[in-house]
């Protein structure tokens, strides 16, 4: 979905995958170049996301798996038509954490959902809107959990689901990458961070080219 000058990067991968790592990698790297960044998340890029982003990921009792992936298609509708839309007509390069891929591995995938309806759902909400490139984090469940483990922080929702929903979302993540090659960078995330930012600095290089 590049605009003008414009280019729109999203990072997918289970949790404990290293999203964060390397979308502040990606960032400094972009700057030194001197490109202007701007460094959004789903749920909660916006004021209205920030609000369904504590429904989501905070909400203390149950949410139907319905309604969560309604609540995700409304924070993206949001997004994309206020932050991600504007800063591509504006020639930025918009860094995200997490997109509809997202949807489709945890709501479709994760919660037993049809996946091809979720994406539908998303697609409709973003008016069909897809990234530029998806950089997606692959990293086994199990080491993705140890991770977290140390990281001595609260679980939110989805992190705290068991390694049986863990493992459905990555096969879904893979599926999706197969099925979109052209749009897709999978990286091993158990490689060292700075061999995993080199490899997404070349692509990157590339498009900007």
């Amino acid at each position: 979905m590049t605009s003008d000058s414009g280019l729109w990067i999203t990072l997918e991968g289970g949790d404990g995958s290293g999203k964060t790592t390397q979308s502040n990698l990606l960032a400094d790297w972009l700057v030194e170049t001197g490109r202007t960044v701007v460094r959004t998340r789903e749920p909660g890029g916006s004021d209205v996301g920030q609000l369904i982003r504590d429904i989501v990921l905070h909400h203390r009792g149950d949410i139907a798996p319905r309604a969560e992936a309604l609540l995700y298609a409304a924070d993206r509708a949001h997004h994309v038509a206020t932050v991600v839309r504007p800063a591509l007509a504006r020639g930025e390069v918009v860094l995200q954490d997490r997109y509809l891929d997202s949807s489709v591995a945890y709501q479709g995938a994760g919660r037993v959902l049809d996946g091809a309806e979720i994406r539908d759902l998303s697609l409709w909400a973003a008016e069909g809107a897809l990234p530029d490139l998806t950089v997606l984090l692959d990293l086994d469940p199990e080491a993705a959990r140890v991770r977290l483990d140390s990281a001595d922080k609260p679980f939110d929702r989805l992190e705290a689901e068991k390694t049986e929903f863990h493992a459905r979302v990555r096969d879904a993540y893979l599926g999706l990458a197969a099925a979109e090659p052209g749009r897709f960078l999978v990286l091993d995330a158990a490689g060292s961070p700075e061999s995993i930012a080199d490899r997404i600095r070349e692509r990157v290089s590339a498009l900007l080219d």
